[in-house]
């Protein structure tokens, strides 16, 4: 099952902790016991036959099936155990998740949770990713989201920066040489986000050039509080810097749409016990910060 989702020897064999040698043994033990071909190996790629497809497809049941059979068995007398690997972004890791993680050590402590901190997307399947917080609209229909939060975002600038440069009084006035925009770029493609802006039935996208642009969102915080430009961040990490001044929102009669943030995990995958309770603890940690409460 790994070998067909990862479409590689190499990266099932280090999300299952085995050596490749072991992996490539397996599966030719496997096919010569079927006496049929699974997969079609190359140097570069490997492939799924469609006798391996039908076979990863019934697989996929089979192992649920015998984990739900566990668990049943178990019963509530087994705390979920075994390693979790949870992708998230990193301010979200520092300002929500990571802060809460001693109440699940205490609820679940027999489970290893490794986190990977960063703002690039990752391939859950191939990197042998559990599941990921992450943001926006899911286009992938091979996944499985949960939607556990809607984050509001704000406008604004470091008051030193406003004191030189003026407050801006529409989207419009935010570019040079009047104002700097402190940007944010993607880190898979390195094309720069624009700011989005709305009121009413208008909305407005300004795409100008920035004076200094990064691609993780705690150091894009960091740029606005160095005075560097005009941004939009998530309300809950401009917070408490907008409560003690070092930032101020601007043009605070236009809003930006609510960004969802999903806990996401491929359908391939049984929802076992431990991602399950993770699941709902995650939940429990972003009501909080949801702003769809507000409404």
């Amino acid at each position: 099952m790994r070998i067909a989702e990862a479409g590689a020897f190499s990266k099932a064999a280090d999300a299952l902790g085995v050596p490749r040698p072991t992996a490539s043994k397996l599966i030719s033990d496997l096919e010569r016991h079927l006496q049929v071909k699974l997969l079609q190996r190359t140097t570069r790629r490997v492939s799924v036959t469609p006798e391996g497809v039908a076979y990863y497809e019934r697989a996929v049941r089979v192992l649920g099936e015998l984990a739900e059979m566990d668990e049943s068995a178990a019963g509530a007398r087994v705390q979920p155990r075994g390693r979790l690997r949870v992708d998230i972004g990193s301010s979200l890791a520092n300002l929500i998740l990571i802060p809460a993680l001693p109440s699940f050590r205490a609820r679940y402590p027999d489970i290893q949770l490794d986190l990977g901190v960063n703002d690039r997307p990752v391939d859950l399947i191939g990197d042998g990713v559990d599941c990921v917080i992450r943001g926006g609209e899911l286009a992938d229909t091979s996944l499985v989201a949960r939607r556990i939060a809607n984050l509001d975002y704000v406008t604004c600038a470091s008051s030193a920066y406003l004191a030189v440069h003026g407050v801006p009084s529409q989207p419009s006035d935010l570019q040079l040489p009047a104002h700097t925009v402190a940007g944010y770029f993607s880190s898979l493609s390195g094309k720069a986000f624009p700011l989005h802006f709305k009121r009413g039935e208008e909305q407005v996208i300004v795409q100008v050039p920035t004076g200094v642009a990064v691609n993780e969102s705690t150091a894009h915080l960091t740029v606005l509080l160095a005075g560097l430009g005009v941004g939009q961040t998530f309300r809950f990490m401009a917070a408490p810097h907008l409560a003690s001044g070092a930032l101020q929102a601007v043009l605070t009669d236009w809003t930006r749409e609510r960004h969802p943030m999903h806990l996401v995990y491929p359908s391939s995958r049984h929802l076992n016990a431990k991602l399950r309770v993770f699941a709902d603890w995650v939940a429990e940690v972003f009501a909080p910060f949801d702003n769809r409460r507000a409404e």
